[in-house]
């Protein structure tokens, strides 16, 4: 389509802008840089151009029209569009994209991905913040997150979610000798102590799952990936979150039990903080990340 033909001069509307924003011809004149006879001269052939009057001039003050506040409100979004645009081409491919995740994710899932995403965007520059504390979206610290929860989030859009399950997971040496087939309070249990509940504790797993069992973990680690990795050296059996531990699934180190797989009410969401720098590499960056996230396993 050839918008040249439909749309005035872009001198004019630019000038048209201005005069709306200050209510003045004098100040538009001064922030463009050219005299007040060049701004009314502008606003004149933009006037003759388009048939209908932008201002009622009165006696030193001008009032603009209906015509002319409905055009101006439309450029002043336009403007503003194309200036953001400008500014994240500037900063593309030469900014760093912050993510950030808790340890886990970062380790089981977000790592192993991201030598993928730096061979096909070598021009992209990561750097991962891993805490299991929540992530202050608000501080300006991070581009992209990924949160555990149940959306939408009051400070953050979501781009792309994920649910998952949690199921019993052990080493093939841990299976084969296991005191009995059926899961029982028999088994060596491997806990995760944290205060986020997010994460299920084994007795809240047994409750929900309708087993009642009277658990009590052998083994407690403070953060999930010691968990993880004392199910796979054979020490015992641990809650697994599937998204998280597929890896392990796949590579034959884990194991999942027959029994017990269960849905989880929270799911995986990539997150983009309401109060965020606009870059396309960030922008990118999150788009795909979305796309493996929703990757079918």
């Amino acid at each position: 389509m050839n918008f040249r033909r439909r749309i005035p001069s872009l001198t004019a509307l630019m000038t048209l802008e201005a005069v709306l924003r200050h209510r003045s011809f004098t100040a538009a004149a001064g922030e463009l840089g050219v005299t007040q006879a060049a701004v009314s001269r502008q606003i004149a052939l933009l006037e003759d151009e388009l048939g209908v009057p932008m201002f009622v001039r009165r006696h030193r003050a001008i009032e603009p029209t209906a015509a002319s506040l409905a055009l101006g409100a439309t450029l002043a979004q336009s403007f503003a569009n194309i200036a953001d645009t400008v500014d994240a081409i500037r900063v593309s491919q030469t900014d760093v994209v912050t993510i950030g995740a808790t340890v886990a994710f970062s380790s089981f899932w977000l790592l192993p991905r991201l030598a993928e995403f730096r061979r096909e965007n070598s021009g992209v520059q990561i750097r991962v913040i891993s805490q299991d504390a929540r992530i202050d979206l608000d501080a300006g610290g991070v581009d992209i997150a990924i949160r555990y929860g149940i959306p939408p989030f009051a400070d953050a859009k979501v781009v792309a979610s994920q649910t998952d399950a949690v199921l019993p997971v052990c080493s093939p040496d841990y299976l084969r000798r296991r005191p009995t087939t059926e899961l029982s309070e028999r088994d060596d249990f491997i806990e995760t102590d944290v205060q986020d509940r997010s994460w299920l504790s084994w007795s809240q797993w047994s409750d929900e799952t309708g087993r009642h069992l009277r658990i009590k973990p052998q083994l407690r680690f403070s953060h999930y990936t010691e968990t993880i990795a004392a199910a796979r050296a054979g020490q015992g059996l641990a809650l697994g979150w599937r998204l998280l531990v597929q890896t392990f699934l796949d590579d034959g180190t884990l194991v999942a039990l027959a029994e017990g797989e269960m849905p989880t009410v929270e799911q995986y969401c990539i997150v983009l903080p309401n109060r965020r720098r606009r870059s396309l590499a960030s922008e990118h960056a999150a788009s795909w990340l979305a796309n493996a996230l929703t990757r079918p396993l």
